[in-house]
């Protein structure tokens, strides 16, 4: 719960921040990259972490991976400019990319499917008090002291996670396994190339230039190549057989698009609400904390859903409430209203909470213990790639629309094209769920092995 919740303040704590940091350093069009390359880091470090989860064990990876983000928040805090803040927040990103996937194989391995719909809860709570704390810090932090402090409060919540994790007794037994190096290498090129075309294209160059055309068939080739590279590697990085399943590829699709909703509406709603709508950093922080703050309250109860209706019924009901929000995210904002967006964010916030929780579970129940951290590695790859990608789709129709120009109506224009292709992933995740077939918690695979929890006493 405390390695979670250094991922989850992260994810809410630099978007108000970012018109702050913008003004400090510079480089509006270069800012999606704080959230893109992080997201690409995890993105491509996730898979290998699944791999290594196995063979060096859940506790040493998940200190591996505090310690990278660790590492990466002291970076970020004495960047001197916008292109070294980018590049550190990479940093930050392997180490999210470490402990996201652990934290929850730890959550798997721990729980019965029945006990982790109470499991949930608790870990909702993480999210919960973070989905407060994270944005509001970041608006408190940015107007009366400095933006760089989002990042130092890291520090000692790292090492109070360091202490307690090592206290962890691990008991999983751990299997031998090769990491696939070209298929990584693959990966990471052809999702950078891809991630450069659509931030830079029409900014750095135009999109029908030879560096904007190459950069995306270049893309292209490569995740070709990735894809013949795996189907005959021992060990892939990325295993395609996860795709052949309908289960999990419907649930990793779905994955995607709440990755894509969640970081376009955090990403660019505080900078709307402070562009166009004249609200404090605070202000953009509370309201953007109804958008977290309503994923958990969905999350801890979203066991019962599945529980009772099985989980495809509870994607759909999640899928379709997101959709509405994200909707009404759109139609508000011509009146650029503080609260009536953050009222929109919270119908979202629930939606998200309805569906990313019941299917990441479907698609590990549906596995026994050797390949649930592949799987749970799998999901959250889908996730930070539907994140990423989704970022930067919205960077690029919101410096296509802006222009260069930062005036209030530009960045109001600018925004409704963003949350139009909000909408246009809602839809999209609302297909996938549609998609997934009928699948419920008694049909889960049996744990075969489980690592025992620690004894409160010594927690």
């Amino acid at each position: 719960m405390l390695s979670t919740g250094l991922i989850a303040i992260d994810s809410t704590i630099l978007a108000t921040a970012v018109p702050s940091i913008v003004h400090d350093l510079g480089g509006f069009a270069s800012f999606p990259w704080l959230f893109s390359v992080y997201l690409l880091a995890q993105a491509v470090s996730v898979p290998i972490y699944a791999k290594l989860i196995d063979t060096v064990g859940r506790k040493p990876l998940l200190l591996f991976g505090i310690a990278m983000f660790l590492l990466g928040s002291i970076l970020c805090g004495f960047a001197p400019s916008m292109l070294l803040l980018i590049l550190f927040r990479a940093v930050q990103g392997l180490g999210a990319g470490a402990i996201m996937p652990t934290s929850i194989t730890v959550a798997g391995d721990i729980y019965t499917v029945a006990e982790r719909a109470k499991a949930q809860g608790y870990l909702a709570s993480v999210w919960a008090i973070s989905s407060v704390v994270g944005p509001t810090l970041g608006g408190v932090f940015s107007q009366f002291v400095s933006w760089r402090w989002i990042f130092f409060v890291n520090v000692p919540l790292c090492i109070v996670a360091a202490v307690l994790v090592r206290r962890y007794e691990e008991s999983a037994q751990r299997t031998r396994r090769r990491v696939d190096v070209p298929g990584a290498l693959l990966l990471t090129g052809g999702l950078t190339a891809l991630l450069l075309g659509l931030l830079q294209g029409g900014q750095a160059w135009a999109w029908n230039s030879v560096p904007g055309v190459g950069l995306l068939v270049l893309a292209g080739v490569l995740l070709v190549a990735f894809v013949l590279v795996e189907r005959r590697a021992a060990e892939p990085v990325l295993p395609l057989w996860v795709f052949s399943r309908r289960l999990l590829l419907t649930t990793g699709l779905i994955s995607a698009g709440v990755g894509a909703l969640i970081l376009g509406l955090t990403s660019y709603v505080p900078n709307f609400l402070e562009s166009a709508a004249g609200a404090t950093p605070l202000e953009s922080g509370l309201a953007l904390a109804l958008l977290t703050i309503g994923w958990p309250i969905a999350a801890s109860n979203a066991g019962r859903l599945y529980l009772r209706l099985g989980f495809r019924p509870t994607a759909l009901i999640g899928s379709t409430v997101a959709l509405v929000g994200a909707i009404g995210v759109l139609l508000v904002t011509p009146l650029a209203s503080i609260w009536l967006t953050g009222v929109a964010c919270l119908v979202v916030g629930l939606g998200l909470g309805t569906v990313a929780t019941p299917t990441l579970i479907a698609g590990q129940s549906s596995v026994g213990f050797a390949e649930r951290g592949v799987v749970t590695g799998s999901n959250t790859f889908l996730r930070s790639v539907g994140s990423a990608v989704g970022v930067a789709v919205f960077g690029a129709v919101a410096n296509g629309v802006l222009g260069g120009r930062t005036d209030a109506a530009s960045v109001s224009s600018a925004s409704t094209g963003v949350f139009i292709g909000v909408v246009v992933a809602g839809v999209l995740t609302l297909v996938a769920a549609a998609f997934m077939p009928s699948f419920r918690a008694e049909h889960a695979a049996a744990p075969e092995a489980r690592v025992e929890p620690v004894a409160p006493e010594a927690a």
